[in-house]
């Protein structure tokens, strides 16, 4: 395999440690790096604000909270409370 620069698990670690590559950079090299988490996180974060709203604004069925009145009952704009 003429060109093959892939280091073996069981060969020695091109850092210069001295030790096999599995129990040196192995593990190193399969990480995620930092910004991969942090970017993970800001998309999570996101999504989970962006389900938020949308959950409350299918609660609320394009009317405000306030003027949500039990069963029954409607809301009087005079007064400003459910009858």
């Amino acid at each position: 395999m003429a060109g093959s620069n892939k280091v073996g698990r069981n060969e020695r670690c091109p850092c210069g440690s001295g030790k096999k590559y599995k129990n040196c950079c192995e593990s190193k090299a399969s990480r995620l790096p930092t910004a991969g988490w942090i970017t993970i996180a800001v998309i999570v974060a996101a999504v989970g604000v962006l389900a938020y709203f949308l959950v409350n604004a299918a609660q609320n069925d394009g009317t405000s909270s306030a003027r949500r009145c039990p069963p029954g009952q409607v809301w009087s704009a005079q007064h400003g409370h459910c009858h």
